[in-house]
């Protein structure tokens, strides 16, 4: 809301400016104010104006009232806060109403993103320069071809799917402690999150990142190697958790879910630039340790840009810290929209004092709905196949005669950026349900195609082309809603006081259950067929259209507050 000041000396009107504003108050210029109560009214709107008769002043409250405003051929609805004391209405100076906010939240949306770079970075760094380091480090006697599967398989007529060789313990160590790390760093970001604030977290996750980077730049050993992959590991699970829960704080309602899909586009990004960084491997071997050095710039610009940006509004008011949190605002709105966001912050709390949950409270009867949602939202991303799909895209491009695994994970890549740029401009539009919806039937009918293309004997001539085609589109598909929508969803949906915790849990999910698809996908794959495991993402991304449809609610164009006072009333 904004807040407005003006005072009263003597018993005039409002000018002709105001009369604009609040019509049929001109009337006041013959009335003595003295002793009396006046209620202003223009349209729906009021202003309660109790009158002094003794200093014949006029006082008025911190009342909040709406008044419609006309502004040429826009109209909007603002509320104001409006003090008034000893001075006449004629000299009060004019109500403003303010239009566009004049702050902005892009800089530090840009600055969080960067540790959004990071995760994508270092998920997909280690896929070009494995076999490298792996020479490097005397892990390479054997081959060291991870997830590289006969082609033949895949479209023989026995649909199955067979290594061609198995990976040394310790190349596998040194691609799982990954997924290791990030289990504990998104259960460490929310612990973290919520006693220092969202910044500070970002500014603590910069020392893993980086000094993970410089281990893995500099490993001589296998064990160095690993323990700077796990810190990494740390550094990006932590990213997971805080990114998405920062930006959904500091974003304004209209935008906040084209912003918040921005996480997941600079995750692709990161992927890219990754894949981009590696081409110059097939010339020069040891160019991987500078692979991995290069992960230090973004390491460093994310604590040094931190270090400048505002902590999260919310955050600082659910501590008790209201002027701080007033400053926060300003910088990120302009301070026109202090009392506003003040406002909406104030009606949240309800009156209640409560202090921040513990992790047990997430499963308290007021937080289990919801928080039960938010970890089906990441369980069901990953039994829907996206790490399957994407693990095998390489044979599959092969089959219809990509042999390029370079061009072939450019493709998926670029499909993935081009859908996740779609939903960024939709997501405020068509909303978040309606998107997942969309995702959800979209990858089920890739998967169904792709299952049919290893099967149907009509198909074969037509399997290699049908197999890329169904790949992509299963990608696009995830792009628009099950890979953006759930990060962006959860810090909505979950209530101030147990936001990051419950973010935290909820990722906690993804990581575990990435895990153990990566773990035991082949074995099951080489039991039942690729057809059949095809089908059965399918009929999991069935499964997820029905639960979203009667579970998940659509938290498009509303406040954080709003969404919390319907999902975790205060009690």
């Amino acid at each position: 809301m904004q807040t407005s000041t003006f005072t009263v000396k003597g018993n005039t009107g409002f000018g002709l400016q105001n009369r604009r504003i609040l019509q049929g108050v001109s009337d006041l210029r013959s009335r003595n104010l003295a002793g009396k109560s006046l209620r202003m009214t223009e349209r729906n709107s009021c202003f309660g104006v109790s009158m002094d008769s003794a200093s014949m002043g006029i006082e008025l409250g911190r009342a909040r009232r709406t008044v419609q405003t006309v502004f040429g051929s826009s109209a909007k609805s603002r509320s104001h806060r409006v003090r008034a004391a000893g001075e006449d209405i004629e000299d009060a100076a004019p109500l403003k109403v303010q239009g566009q906010s004049s702050g902005s939240v892009l800089p530090y949306v840009g600055v969080a993103c960067l540790a959004a770079i990071l995760f994508g970075y270092h998920l997909g760094v280690v896929n070009g320069a494995l076999e490298y380091l792996a020479k490097d480090l005397g892990i390479a006697e054997n081959t060291v071809i991870q997830g590289k599967v006969n082609v033949l398989a895949v479209l023989g007529k026995k649909n199955i799917l067979e290594p061609l060789f198995r990976c040394p313990i310790s190349y596998r160590w040194i691609v799982s402690t990954v997924l290791a790390g990030a289990f504990v760093g998104s259960f460490t970001g929310g612990a973290l999150a919520d006693k220092f604030g969202r910044t500070k977290t970002f500014i603590l996750d910069a020392i893993p990142l980086s000094v993970g980077a410089f281990l893995c730049t500099t490993a001589q050993s296998v064990q160095a190697m690993i323990i700077g992959r796990l810190l990494t590991g740390v550094g990006i699970g932590i990213s997971s958790a805080i990114v998405p829960l920062y930006i959904s704080e500091i974003s304004p309602t209209e935008i906040r879910g084209t912003l918040g899909t921005v996480n997941q586009l600079f995750i692709c990004i990161g992927i890219l630039v990754a894949l981009v960084v590696g081409l110059p491997l097939s010339g020069n071997p040891s160019w991987w340790r500078t692979m991995f050095g290069l992960a230090l710039i973004p390491s460093v610009l994310l604590a040094i840009g931190m270090v400048f940006s505002p902590e999260s509004p919310r955050w600082l008011y659910q501590q008790g810290r209201i002027s701080e949190a007033e400053t926060s605002i300003k910088r990120l709105y302009g301070k026109e929209k202090v009392a506003e966001v003040m406002g909406d912050l104030e009606a949240s709390a309800q009156g209640s004092s409560e202090p921040d949950a513990g992790w047990l409270d997430l499963f308290s009867s007021r937080y289990r709905k919801v928080v039960s949602i938010g970890a089906a939202m990441f369980l069901l991303q990953q039994l829907a196949g996206i790490n399957a799909v994407v693990y095998y895209s390489t044979a599959v491009f092969r089959s219809a005669g990509i042999t390029s695994d370079v061009a072939a994970s450019a493709l998926v890549g670029a499909a993935n950026v081009f859908g996740t740029t779609v939903a960024s401009s939709l997501m405020d539009k068509q909303g978040r349900k309606s998107l997942l919806l969309i995702s959800y039937t979209g990858m089920a009918a890739s998967m169904m195609l792709l299952s049919l293309s290893f099967t149907w004997k009509v198909l074969t001539p037509y399997s290699g082309t049908l197999a890329v085609l169904g790949t992509v589109l299963y990608v696009l598909s995830f792009s628009l809603g099950a890979g953006p929508v759930p990060a962006l969803l959860l810090p909505e949906i979950f209530a101030s006081r147990i936001r990051a915790k419950a973010v935290a849990l909820s990722l906690g999910v993804h990581w575990i259950m990435n895990f153990f698809i990566g773990l035991y996908f082949l074995s099951i794959v080489t039991k039942f067929g690729i057809s059949t495991v095809y089908m059965g993402f399918a009929l999991s991304c069935l499964v997820a259209v029905v639960y979203i449809t009667g579970n998940v609610v659509e938290t498009k164009g509303r406040s954080l507050e709003e969404i919390e006072r319907e999902l975790s009333p205060a009690i």
